[in-house]
């Protein structure tokens, strides 16, 4: 159901921005130990020191909190990637920008044995923006210019090359085994809020900055010709574009690990719903992006209770279908 009208496109951000904040207060309640609205109320206005007072203040926040940063940061990366590369494939798993954050931080812990959460973001952010360098300019290179199918092939590639240094890595180290392993299969579970706060800078910083860029980028999809021809000056667009989604794939993957498919299923969900105008595509991505990690986290939680499935995996067995049926339909969900 496509929304043609500007009411109707506003009427429909509002209701999800309350559907955002019920999945917020489900993350919050819902989970192993038996907790409840009003058991959440009491735990931030009388704390009593109760185990379950605990829970929902030191676990079960940070971890709602974190989801719905991480899934509207995921969300919005896919959608610039989508539109600065023309690919409707594109997003940071998929093209490897996940896996180059995540190969980084993983050689910063065990050869460099960094434990710096500060250190992570920097870290997470040249690995980002190293991948997303090499895809570029390897799908860019020899005759055929770039298209949507080099650059979905060279981001394979380098996907799977980062993947295997970094598995690699894992085998000459066992002790860091189970602790690298959990945190690559993308988890928001026993995060601090420390950890999100060191990145939210950076992550509002290039949320705001695709906000502004919403007009420049509907102007750049209808041709690089067209755009040059309206005075736009492309170059520093797609280079505003290009630091952004670093930004905000690179801090997501130093909070919780390379989650993927968040990126290709919103914005694709998101145009069935608004169109291709990201005035509207880039607020839409923020508030579904945000709640379907939350809903993935929150099912995580009982496919195997009272163990827990990292969060990664569930947007995976969501993702992985979805992924199939756009490229059989050739890149678009509609």
């Amino acid at each position: 159901m496509l929304l043609k009208h500007t009411k109707g496109k506003a009427f429909g951000l509002m209701i999800s921005g309350v559907i955002l904040l019920i999945c917020t207060v489900l993350s919050i309640t819902l989970g192993y130990t038996d907790t409840n609205i009003k058991i959440a109320i009491q735990a931030f206005q009388h704390f009593d020191g109760s185990n379950e007072h605990i829970i929902i203040q030191d676990m079960r926040l940070p971890r709602a909190l974190i989801a719905a940063a991480i899934g509207s940061s995921l969300a919005i990366a896919g959608a610039l990637m989508q539109a600065l590369m023309k690919n409707p494939l594109a997003s940071p798993d998929i093209i490897g920008i996940n896996a180059g954050a995540g190969f980084f931080i993983v050689v910063a812990m065990m050869v460099f044995s960094v434990n710096s959460l500060h250190a992570f973001t920097w870290i997470a952010f040249a690995g980002a923006a190293t991948a997303a360098f090499i895809v570029y300019f390897f799908s860019g290179t020899g005759g055929g210019g770039l298209t949507p199918l080099r650059l979905t092939l060279a981001g394979a590639a380098i996907a799977a090359l980062f993947s295997s240094l970094t598995q690699g890595l894992l085998v000459m180290d066992e002790s860091a085994l189970e602790q690298a392993l959990f945190w690559l299969a993308g988890s928001v579970q026993g995060r601090k809020l420390e950890i999100l706060l060191s990145v939210l800078p950076y992550l509002v910083i290039a949320t705001i900055i695709a906000f502004l860029l919403a007009q420049k980028i509907n102007i750049l999809t209808m041709g690089e010709d067209i755009a040059k021809g309206l005075g736009q000056q492309t170059g520093v667009v797609k280079l505003m574009i290009a630091v952004s989604f670093v930004l905000l794939a690179g801090g997501s993957v130093a909070v919780a690990g390379p989650i993927g498919f968040i990126g290709i299923i919103v914005p694709h969900i998101v145009r069935s719903l608004v169109g291709n105008d990201y005035r509207w595509v880039l607020p839409y991505c923020s508030v579904l992006g945000g709640i379907l990690l939350l809903l993935a986290d929150i099912g995580a939680r009982y496919i195997i209770m009272p163990e827990e499935v990292p969060v990664g995996v569930m947007t995976a067995f969501i993702g992985t279908p979805f992924f199939i049926y756009i490229a059989r339909k050739g890149g678009y969900a509609s």
